[in-house]
């Protein structure tokens, strides 16, 4: 049974909309969402379609459904502020883009976190590299209730961290933890989002700051730059070297907390500044 674990927190005229990634939880942007807060911004925390339940939820939804539970929240949240930004996790980065892509108007800036367009970091075992037929398996009804289970270091370089995450997410609490694997079908769809979205990053203006573990073990560096490389909105690559994957609740979630509400800062200002001139 899915259950609700979504956050918002009242601030100011900006809002901040953050988008989790693929099998996992709200709790995952919790850490960003407070220290935005605490920076001024009002803060949604959103659940995506189909997350915080079992493997069977996750594969009744697929990405269109995830995409349009972000576009509710967006169109929800820019209700409540002046000005709307949008960042996510992993996945939740792909979908933060593509919000961004296909409403530039909507949009102010982007915060890409850890983007996975492939799963090709340095702790992802050799039979992923396979994983680009999981789309056609998934049309043929293959592999249905077949995952692929998390392994060390599950994207936390916090040793005290990685072992409270991990005892909360085999011992199927997912909506603390997210799932303990990825199921086969829901990467399927998660493929086919992140095609979508390399096809549409150049239309995203939308300023963007993209975070990324230069020692990530779920997506390698080559993801970022491809965000940097193909956007065309002026784009601020931000390095974190004490950080894995999940970088949102990892070592260097404080420069991130402060790199991100600088960089929203500067863009609101600048939007006053132009406002007023």
């Amino acid at each position: 049974m899915i259950q609700q674990t979504d956050f918002f927190l009242e601030g100011g005229r900006s809002g901040v909309l953050l988008i989790h990634g693929l099998t996992g939880t709200p709790m995952e942007m919790r850490l960003l969402g407070k220290g935005l807060n605490k920076a001024g911004f009002t803060v949604h925390g959103m659940q995506l379609a189909g997350h915080c339940g079992d493997a069977d939820d996750l594969i009744a939804t697929g990405w269109r459904d995830w995409y349009a539970s972000v576009e509710h929240a967006a169109d929800e949240l820019r209700g409540k502020v002046d000005r709307l930004f949008v960042g996510g996790l992993s996945m939740g980065a792909l979908l933060a883009l593509k919000l961004a892509a296909d409403r530039p108007q909507l949009i102010a800036g982007v915060g890409v976190y850890g983007a996975t367009f492939r799963y090709d970091g340095w702790s992802i075992p050799w039979k992923a590299h396979f994983s680009f037929i999981l789309p056609l398996l998934k049309k043929l009804g293959i592999g249905r209730h077949r995952m692929f289970m998390e392994e060390p270091p599950y994207g936390i370089r916090d040793e005290r961290l990685r072992a409270q995450i991990s005892a909360a997410m085999l011992g199927g609490d997912s909506a603390a933890a997210g799932l303990p694997g990825n199921p086969w079908f829901a990467l399927a769809e998660m493929l086919q989002l992140s095609a979508d979205v390399r096809r549409s990053l150049s239309k995203v203006t939308a300023p963007c700051l993209v975070a990324h573990a230069s020692e990530d073990d779920v997506a390698s560096i080559r993801n970022a730059e491809l965000v940097v490389r193909k956007v065309s909105a002026p784009s601020e690559l931000l390095l974190l070297h004490d950080s894995y994957h999940m970088i949102t609740i990892d070592k260097d979630r404080r420069k991130l907390i402060e790199h991100s509400a600088a960089f929203f800062h500067r863009i609101a200002a600048s939007d006053n500044a132009s406002s007023a001139g």
